[in-house]
């Protein structure tokens, strides 16, 4: 089976609007898989028809080698997911949310309610109502209900919402550890750059309902684009510098002061020299490369 999970032009229509048209994905088993796309770009109408919560207008969606249908009840069985923001029964405490999924995913496996709720951070709070709880602690719970079956497939639509910065790392490690230490392949949708980069596989760039781009990370750092950035309170005079004292011409000239360098014969030492000797302060000067986000700006450019 070369795809734990793929789509095939996959089409979702309402009314007169497209939300979707033609998208076509591929999710290898054991990855992680970063579903990228500004807001309203179509990612959670993906999740949806993954999932069946939404049929498809058009296209098809493979699930563990199988065409889902909608009585495709034991292949739905293998998939844990989050779409949209997780709801829950307000009254009863985390622990007894989780307790009546696992009744009717007919898991019945001896700790793991207490095992998931420790593995998000909810021990302590895993008898307090959900009412009680707050907008973050209600997204760890939901995740802690996606995992509690040990599913092969992981769909996660936005999963950090809510999240402070130490909980955002808390399921950024989570994530990784569920990969590589349970072998879970996991889907993870978001327009948060910065959360998915050191984690990801595989990303997935979708825009106005468009698949743009499918991409390891490993091609993203293999092509990634080496410059030097450089900073200065005068910008025109350090262009000045830059090309009519070194003969530079491959370089860009940036807001707030920046400058990036595409030249490769020119070093850090030598740009630092010569600007100190023409009298222009600098402020930054280092060597950097393109991120996720610089490709991921590339891939939705309005054009």
């Amino acid at each position: 089976m070369p795809y734990i999970l793929q789509t095939n032009r996959l089409t979702k229509t309402i009314g007169s609007k497209d939300l979707v048209n033609d998208v076509s994905l591929h999710i290898k088993k054991g990855e992680i898989y970063g579903f990228l796309g500004p807001n309203g770009a179509g990612k959670t109408t993906v999740m949806k028809m993954i999932t069946n919560l939404w049929k498809p207008t058009s296209g098809t969606v493979e699930l563990f080698g199988e065409t889902l249908t909608p009585s495709s009840y034991e292949v739905l069985k293998r998939m844990g997911s989050i779409i949209e923001f997780p709801t829950f029964y307000e009254q009863m405490t985390g622990y007894d949310n989780l307790k009546l999924h696992a009744e009717y995913m007919g898991y019945y496996h001896h700790g793991s309610m207490e095992h998931a709720l420790d593995l998000l951070g909810l021990s302590d709070s895993a008898g307090k109502p959900v009412k009680n709880y707050s907008l973050g602690m209600k997204e760890r719970l939901g995740i802690a209900r996606a995992i509690l079956s040990r599913p092969e497939l992981l769909i996660l639509d936005e999963p950090t919402n809510g999240l402070d910065p130490a909980g955002m790392k808390q399921i950024r490690d989570l994530m990784k550890n569920l990969c590589t230490e349970y072998g879970i392949t996991i889907m993870i949708s978001t327009h948060i750059l910065s959360e998915i980069e050191p984690i990801a596989d595989t990303v997935g760039v979708i825009h106005h309902g468009r698949m743009k781009k499918e991409i390891s990370m490993k091609e993203i750092r293999q092509m990634s684009l080496a410059y030097v950035e450089l900073t200065v309170s005068d910008q025109k005079k350090a262009a000045y510098v830059l090309s009519e004292k070194l003969g530079l011409t491959n370089f860009k000239i940036l807001e707030e002061g920046q400058i990036r360098i595409y030249d490769s014969k020119v070093s850090v030492q030598e740009l630092s020299g010569v600007m100190a000797l023409n009298h222009v302060p600098v402020l930054a000067l280092g060597k950097k490369g393109e991120t996720l986000e610089d490709y991921f700006l590339k891939m939705t450019a309005e054009v």
